[in-house]
């Protein structure tokens, strides 16, 4: 019994700290004035469900578009009363299994060619802005401990964290630059980590008639099982997912559609656009300057909204809607921003951060790295002789890539090979041939810096 006991203290423990780390939580919606939406919408899902799957229970179809069944209980009988839906049967907990009518049929039929959308039911765009105001990642401020914790199994120089961090902390946008394959885009997938925190999103958001899917399996995290499980002890609105926050990453397929409202004319369901979907998060532009669209054309779509903070989109029906813009923006990038747009927009995204080759020190240290995630003894002698024999005589630069792509290497030549996984001199001299030919730029004067060996 004590063992029952502590369990649930702690699982008490465990979810006064998750919600009380939350700066805005969704309450559970008991009645259908309390969900904001009309009446019609929820009655339309409730019978599209129904077309779908035939036969169901009160409290299944509840939860299928994640409503309370207390909220929906009335509603049931109002459609049976209507003809629409009929009693098939005893449910438990004083309930009923339910099933449409021939009318019920006709008229889900009419709700599916008006918008097939079938799902759970949304949320005001009301509801929506004042969640992401509530849960900005501006207000997060991170300190050089969460910075340490994001960064703690990759190799990043001390003078680029000094530089890293107070960027983050301002949460206003920042342009990464430097040659390929020094760590850019890892870099700027691991600073969402240092925010920390989940947050709430809907799955879908209403407005003017419309419905826009918020949440995408694609870029949006669900949060820990175990989380999901103590959340469920506390009553919440279930049309709202916990997620962590997101990191959205676009790179050379970024076009302007991608951030506008995209609907679709034949189900009549619009979809949010990529900045809507970062919210509360970051936006990766990864390889900005090599897009489909001009880095210009970019400014001008982007130059009030990080300016203001709000952005404005327009739905299928023509009206222009007002949502926040809040989420920090990364353009990872291997030309100079100076290059690629004007001084308008870099005022606007006032940290730029080179990210530079890696000295031999670092090089060492990265193939120590990863020896241990290939499970291989590291040997400096032999990064030593790649260095000597493969960059300081070829005159080729180092990047931060190099030692995971050719340990890579040396593991298949060894798996293909039946030898065992190791760092040997002529392992590195075989693979060479095949990997620096065609990725390595011409070679040029190595640093200084590289004319050294480390023991």
């Amino acid at each position: 019994m004590s063992d029952i006991l502590a369990t649930q203290s702690l699982s008490s423990d465990l979810l006064a700290t998750i919600m009380a780390d939350e700066s805005f939580r969704p309450s559970e919606a008991l009645s259908i004035e309390d969900t904001g939406l009309p009446v019609s919408l929820i009655e339309s899902l409730i019978m599209k469900r129904l077309a779908v799957i035939g036969v169901s229970s009160g409290r299944q179809l509840a939860n299928d578009i994640c409503l309370s069944f207390q909220a929906l209980e009335a509603l049931f009988q109002h459609l049976r009363s209507r003809q629409m839906i009929v009693h098939k049967g005893a449910a438990p907990l004083n309930d009923y299994t339910y099933a449409l009518t021939d009318s019920g049929r006709d008229r889900a039929l009419i709700y599916n060619q008006s918008c097939s959308y079938v799902g759970p039911a949304p949320v005001p765009l009301m509801e929506y802005v004042l969640s992401v105001e509530a849960q900005t990642i501006r207000a997060e401020s991170p300190k050089r401990k969460q910075l340490q914790a994001a960064f703690k199994d990759i190799s990043i120089d001390e003078v680029l964290f000094e530089s890293l961090g107070p960027a983050i902390n301002s949460g206003a946008g920042l342009f990464l630059y430097g040659q390929p394959g020094n760590g850019k885009s890892t870099l700027a997938q691991r600073i969402t980590q240092c925010f920390g925190h989940e947050i709430w999103i809907p799955y879908a958001i209403f407005e003017d008639g419309q419905i826009i899917k918020m949440f995408d399996d694609a870029y949006h995290q669900r949060a820990h099982q175990h989380d999901d499980k103590l959340l469920n002890a506390a009553s919440h609105d279930r049309r709202w997912v916990r997620i962590r926050r997101p990191t959205v990453v676009v790179g050379g397929e970024l076009t302007m559609d991608s951030l506008e409202i995209r609907h679709d004319p034949h189900s009549n369901v619009s979809e949010a656009p990529l900045q809507m979907k970062s919210n509360c998060g970051c936006l990766l532009v990864d390889d900005f300057g090599r897009q489909r669209i001009e880095p210009q054309e970019l400014l001008n779509r982007w130059i009030v909204p990080l300016e203001s903070r709000v952005d404005f989109l327009q739905l299928s029906s023509g009206k222009k809607i007002q949502v926040p813009f809040e989420q920090l923006i990364i353009f990872s990038t291997n030309l100079e921003p100076s290059q690629l747009v004007d001084e308008a927009f870099l005022r606007r995204i006032p940290y730029k951060i080179e990210i530079a080759d890696p000295s031999p020190e670092e090089f060492h240290h990265l193939f120590q790295i990863y020896c241990q995630r290939f499970r291989c003894e590291y040997r400096a002698d032999v990064v030593n002789h790649l260095l000597s024999r493969h960059y300081i005589t070829a005159r080729r630069r180092l990047r931060r890539c190099h030692p995971r792509d050719l340990l890579n290497q040396i593991q298949s030549f060894c798996t293909y090979n039946e030898l065992p996984m190791e760092i040997r001199p002529e392992y590195f001299d075989r693979v060479v041939r095949s990997y620096f030919t065609m990725v390595l730029d011409e070679p040029g004067d190595p640093p200084q810096t590289m004319a050294k060996s480390v023991t």
